[in-house]
Order: C-alpha cells, then sequence, then structure tokens
C-alpha cells in the first residue's frame, strides 16, 4: 500500500478532505503538524508534531519517521508548510518544488525581485523596516499604494491607502498585527518589514494549477466578480470558467507560466493571483500550495467529477488519473465575509439559504461563540457557499441570494489581558480559526 504524508497546520480546514481522497484510493496517510508535541494527537493518527518555522529539522524528523513508516509522495497544505515539505521531499528522493524554489516564494519581497527581474509584470515595490521614521519613507512613497506584510496570507494586514495620513495609519496598524502575540507565536520571518507597491486598477482572477516536472496544466481560472478596490482586501466570490474573453485567458495562462518558471516551482500544485487590465495581467502572488480552505470543493473534474483533492493525491504519488479536466458546468464558491470583529453569537438562515436553486452546500466554518476578527487583522471567514449550474451569471446570482438569506449577530468582545504580555486586545487578534482563503 502506498503512503502519503500530509503536511498540515493543526487547524487546517483541508486536512479531512484530503485524508478522505487519499483513503478513498486506498492510500494510507501520514500527518505531519505544527502542534506542540506534548499535546494530544489531533487526528489520533500518529501525526508527526513539528516546527514548520524549523523547516530542515522538521524534515529529519519526517526522514526519521519514514524509516519506520515509509513515504512514497507528500501534499503541503498552506503556506507554512511548504519548505518543510522541499527539504523532506529532497531527503526522501519524491520528486517536488526545490527548497529555494518555495522559500523564492514564501517571502512577498523576494517573489516580487525575481519576478522583476525575470521582466515580469509587477507593480512597483519597495520595502522597509518598522523601525524606520515615516517622515523618510513617504518620499519614496506613490499613491494609491498598498502596504503589506512579508509573511502573512489570506490578505491579512494588506491595505491600501490614497494619502500620507493613510498610509502612517496603515504602517501603524501592521505594525501592531505583526507585534501581536498570535502573530509572533508563529516565528515567521521579516515580521519587522512590510512591503510597499503601487496600486493596480482592474479585476482579479484566481488560477488554479498543477505543475508536472516543470509543465504547468491549469485546471481552473476563476474570476472575483466582487471589486477588490481596498481599503482592505478580504475575498468573497469565486467564480469559473472565467468570462474573461479567450484571448485574455490565454494571456493569463502564459503568464503564470512564466511566473512559475521564474520562481523554479517544478512540481505540485499552484495557486496564483493576477490583477487584470486591459493591457493584460499583472502577477500579485504565486505559491506552490493548492486553494485554501473548502474553496476546492468548488472544483470536480472528468465525467465522473472527481474532487480536486483526489486528482492531487494522484498526482503526488504518480498515479494514473491526474490528467482530467475540468467539469463542463459553471461552480463557485462564496467565502463569507465578516462585517466586524467579535464573538459570533447566533447564525440564522441556513436552511434557506441550502434551498436556494443552484446551491450545493453552505458550511458555517466559525464556531459559536468564536472571536473572529474582520479584515485586515482577519484572516478566517465565517464559512462558505457552494454553487453549481449552467452559466456563471447563473452561480453569482445564487451565491448571492443565499448570501443575503443568512444572518450573523456578532457582538463586541470585553477587552481582557493576554496572560502572557498583560496587554489588552486592540482588534489585532487573528480569529479562532486558521487561514482559510484562496
Amino acid at each position: 500500500m502506498s503512503r502519503l504524508l500530509i503536511l498540515a497546520s493543526k487547524l487546517g480546514y483541508q486536512t479531512r478532505s484530503f485524508a478522505e481522497a487519499a483513503k478513498k484510493l486506498g492510500i494510507e496517510v501520514v500527518f505531519a503538524s505544527d502542534r506542540c508535541h506534548q499535546l494530544e494527537d489531533p487526528w489520533s493518527d500518529g501525526a508527526i508534531a513539528m516546527r514548520f518555522d524549523q523547516p530542515e529539522e522538521a524534515a529529519r524528523r519526517i526522514v526519521t519517521q519514514s524509516m519506520v513508516r515509509s513515504i512514497d509522495g507528500l501534499i503541503a497544505l498552506g503556506d507554512r508548510a511548504t519548505t518543510t515539505a522541499a527539504y523532506a521531499a529532497r531527503a526522501l528522493g519524491i520528486t517536488y518544488n526545490s527548497p529555494q524554489s518555495v522559500e523564492n516564494c514564501r517571502s512577498k519581497l523576494r517573489q516580487r525581485e525575481i519576478l522583476r527581474e525575470a521582466g515580469l509584470p509587477v507593480p512597483g515595490f519597495f520595502s522597509f523596516r518598522l523601525d524606520k521614521k515615516i517622515e523618510k519613507i513617504l518620499p519614496r512613497v506613490h499613491f494609491p499604494c498598498v502596504v503589506k506584510p512579508l509573511r502573512l496570507a489570506a490578505s491579512q494586514g494588506v491595505i491600501r491607502t490614497n494619502n500620507p495620513e493613510e498610509f502612517q495609519a496603515a504602517v501603524a496598524r501592521i505594525k501592531t498585527l505583526l507585534q501581536s502575540p498570535e502573530i509572533q507565536v508563529t516565528h515567521e520571518e521579516e515580521l519587522d518589514r512590510v512591503l510597499v507597491e503601487r496600486y493596480i486598477p482592474g479585476t482579479e482572477v484566481a488560477v488554479e494549477g498543477l505543475l508536472t516536472r516543470g509543465r504547468l496544466r491549469i485546471l481552473a481560472i476563476f474570476d472575483k466578480p466582487d471589486p477588490l478596490e481596498g481599503p482592505y482586501f478580504e475575498e468573497t466570490i469565486y467564480i469559473t470558467p472565467s468570462r474573461l474573453p479567450e484571448e485574455m485567458q490565454e494571456r493569463i495562462a502564459n503568464c503564470a507560466s512564466a511566473t512559475v518558471r521564474a520562481l523554479g516551482l517544478t512540481h505540485g500544485p499552484v495557486h496564483a493571483e493576477f490583477r487584470v487590465t486591459a493591457n493584460g495581467p499583472w502577477v500579485l502572488e504565486a505559491s506552490p500550495r493548492p486553494i485554501g480552505g473548502l474553496c476546492s470543493r468548488a472544483l470536480r473534474f472528468g465525467p465522473d467529477r472527481t474532487l480536486f483533492e483526489e486528482l492531487l493525491v494522484r498526482q503526488a504519488l504518480g498515479m494514473p488519473g491526474s490528467d482530467l479536466d475540468r467539469e463542463d458546468d459553471a461552480s463557485g464558491v462564496m467565502m463569507i465575509p465578516v462585517t466586524k470583529s467579535g464573538l459570533l453569537e447566533r447564525v440564522d438562515g441556513e436552511d434557506q439559504a441550502r434551498a436556494t436553486p443552484g446551491i450545493e452546500d453552505v458550511q458555517i466554518t466559525a464556531r459559536l461563540p468564536d472571536f473572529i476578527a474582520a479584515w485586515p487583522e482577519g484572516s478566517s471567514y465565517l464559512g462558505f457557499i457552494f454553487a453549481r449550474g449552467k452559466s456563471p451569471a447563473e452561480i453569482e446570482a445564487a451565491l448571492r441570494l443565499a448570501h443575503s438569506l443568512l444572518k450573523f449577530e456578532i457582538v463586541e468582545r470585553l477587552p481582557v489581558e493576554h496572560p502572557v504580555t498583560g496587554k489588552l486586545p486592540d482588534g489585532g487578534a487573528l480569529g479562532e480559526n486558521q487561514k482559510n482563503t484562496g
């Protein structure tokens, strides 16, 4: 029996979906997570405990474990696990991306530098340390611009600013977020820097692709019909197939191929984001991971409507059946936005939303009475709405109607001192759920 290693955060939404897809194929699953080794195994499956901020040491733990339970392939879920996966794959002789190529993607600054050097369309940018005086930074800033952390995902901490006052406020807000205990405990690098880049107007798309020994196959191009103009960039609706002209879709696909080639990625899933203007696509980012959260449920392949997770499991283990095309039906997902930070006290309208024509399912993933943070501090959604039908327009209408039937009661959280720092929260905390966007 083949054995698949799934590297995932201890709170990741996707983990069970991939495990179930593997077991359906008769594949044994081994988990590796960034949980404390002294805590109970969250899956009761002998998960390997490690720290993703120490990827080489984490990879050594995997190699040691493989001497007892051999590993034939691996999948990394979320950005943090990809570097560990790369080191482990290299040590085990498993086809995957190189550690350097993955690190090229992990830092937004490094990725921008590489893509600019390769001549790809990226917005003008620069970076600075947060201990620099704003007065010395402002002469370099051209408005409107976007300010963002270098390592966070899910648009967390990403803010558009239009003038010096907004810029100064955004930098202060991001600094508070990056210094929060919830972020500091990740031990991510570059938490003392931010990236400033020119704001590019236009529509936005997400691309799901699959690399096989250097060749990128586009699985889907998702339109994002809601305008992402700021000041924050919480995503909502993804719909495929794209309604963009075929010529523009081809340009996006070509730009995606050039992007992964410049970054050095060669094998496995790719999730990429692009801004699209009349002059063509601009690269926002590319990551060597599958689409996040439960969004993958919007993707099915072949006449039997094979799940996206099964497609990736087959590819990771070199099994046939990873070359299926996406189904003909249109499909979409809505990541239910967070209107304000607070405690989720009540959810109404789920049954009515599920009964909406075209809606396949509604999953409320935020728990009662968890605290959930709105963007830009937040990175978790209230849940997901899934739709499938004959046209993208039909899907969009169904998603919007279903969402209008849902009612969320979010109440303000009373300030409580942090048990370690003794500080009062100022709205800069993460929600209870792990990052779960595209």
